[in-house]
């Protein structure tokens, strides 16, 4: 059993539903990252996404990009990614990470490492899934096998226009959850509909058998709250960038666990 297959699993037997904050890697300072992460994990996260930084962001809305901008300038790539998992690894082996991106860094790993080398170096350094935003199903089962050799789960996308075809192929290849896209538009946007969510889940469920969670759009306890209420796992991002990046270095940890324990407490109430 995996990582998020047990996190999930146990959750479910506590009644509980999953927190999966968001955070893009090097973002605002190339070494705050790790400490960022235990923060996370001591405020009750049950899933870390670790965002690795890209130039051409298609999903990312502007907050999500700004952060990717800077991260790159401090010169962050796959590499130093996959150190900083390392890095989170020395004090938590129990909570899983998640890296979320593109294909490109991916296969540029892959280039300037040797042939599947992301997929092996990733699971050395302790990553438990990917979340590639571009790969769609039909056209990543080798890399899906290539993951699934090395222990990690290929975690995919769903959105408001997903056909039942669509759902299908994703159910077929996906493991650890599936990512319900809440909205149709790009991370941070404001304008989630929680009743078009709760519509829309069961039919996803249909499909796919495996944990749903729902991000883009949930930006406090209310929200976070009322996807709960329907979805196995909340993932907040855009707000939880803007948690850290509004104070300064010496508070941005403390900052960000008093954000996510607020929404820990408002997804078990």
């Amino acid at each position: 059993m995996s990582r998020i297959e047990g996190t999930f699993a146990r959750l479910r037997a506590q009644g509980r539903k999953a927190l999966v904050p968001y955070i893009t890697a090097g973002f605002p300072f190339a070494d705050i990252t790790p400490s960022l992460m235990h923060a996370m994990v001591e405020a009750g996260a049950d899933v870390i996404e670790l965002g690795v930084p890209f130039s051409d962001p298609m999903a990312d809305g502007p907050v999500v990009q700004r952060a990717g901008e800077v991260a790159l300038k401090l010169g962050i790539g796959t590499a130093q990614v996959l150190e900083m998992v390392r890095e989170f690894r020395r004090n938590d082996t129990a909570t899983p990470v998640v890296l979320m991106g593109y294909a490109n860094p991916v296969e540029r790993y892959d280039l300037n490492h040797g042939q599947d080398a992301f997929a092996r170096d990733a699971a050395s350094a302790g990553v438990d899934g990917v979340l590639i935003v571009d790969y769609p199903p039909e056209e990543c089962e080798d890399f899906a096998a290539k993951l699934r050799a090395n222990g990690l789960d290929l975690i995919f996308l769903l959105a408001p226009t997903s056909t039942e075809a669509r759902m299908r192929q994703v159910a077929r290849i996906a493991s650890g959850y599936v990512y319900y896209v809440s909205l149709k538009g790009v991370t941070g946007a404001g304008h989630l509909d929680t009743a078009a969510v709760e519509q829309a889940l069961p039919r996803i469920r249909e499909h796919v058998k495996i944990p749903l969670g729902v991000g883009f759009g949930i930006r406090d306890a209310s929200s976070a709250k009322a996807i709960g209420r329907v979805a196995d796992a909340v993932v907040i991002g855009s707000k939880v960038i803007q948690v850290v990046e509004a104070e300064p270095r010496e508070r941005m940890a403390q900052a960000l666990a008093e954000f996510l324990r607020g929404i820990r407490a408002a997804l078990d109430s």
